[in-house]
């Protein structure tokens, strides 16, 4: 038995290999530690302080971005005041202008007519004078022709004229009066 136990075992290394394999293995563990483990930790670090800076950086972003909008949200609302503002402005300026157009249009009318008026009279007028003159000079001829003497003496002509249209006034507006 004392063979069999001094015997290899493929199980179990010699104790040698073990000693062998636990100094190759604090060595790379020391290794590892002091040189691979820092950098490890050292790029864990950076890429930690990328994100945090990152996410940060979004933040910020973020809240400037809310801010901006806002400041947009409160443009727009001030420039669409301003534009229902301008467009009552406007359409009142509107109303006034055409007012006044229609207050300058009904005084020019005003003026037209009244000018037609006073040229109708002024040609009435003249009409009445010149058919006066014609009709005097009608009746003086027939009264000439009729009463046989000459009524060319201005004076009597005028005196007669005057009164022969008088009677027709006078004639003319009892007349009138009577119609109505």
């Amino acid at each position: 038995m004392i063979l069999a136990a001094e015997e290899y075992n493929p199980v179990l290394p010699h104790v040698a290999e073990i000693i062998i394999g636990l100094i190759a293995f604090l060595l790379l563990f020391w290794v590892l530690r002091k040189l691979v483990v820092p950098r490890f930790e050292k790029l864990y670090e950076e890429r930690a302080a990328k994100i945090e800076g990152g996410i940060e950086k979004a933040e910020k972003a973020q809240a400037e971005a809310e801010q901006a909008l806002d400041q947009y949200k409160a443009q727009l609302a001030e420039a669409r005041t301003e534009a229902a503002k301008i467009r009552d402005d406007a359409r009142l300026e509107a109303e006034q202008i055409k007012e006044e157009l229609r207050a300058e249009a009904q005084e020019e009318s005003r003026r037209i007519v009244a000018q037609g008026e006073a040229q109708l009279q002024a040609q009435r007028a003249q009409i009445v004078a010149e058919l006066r003159a014609e009709l005097g000079r009608n009746s003086i001829e027939l009264a000439s022709r009729i009463v046989g003497e000459s009524l060319e003496d201005e004076a009597r002509r005028r005196g007669t004229v005057d009164r022969f249209l008088a009677e027709l006034e006078a004639s003319g507006n009892g007349a009138a009066g009577a119609r109505n």
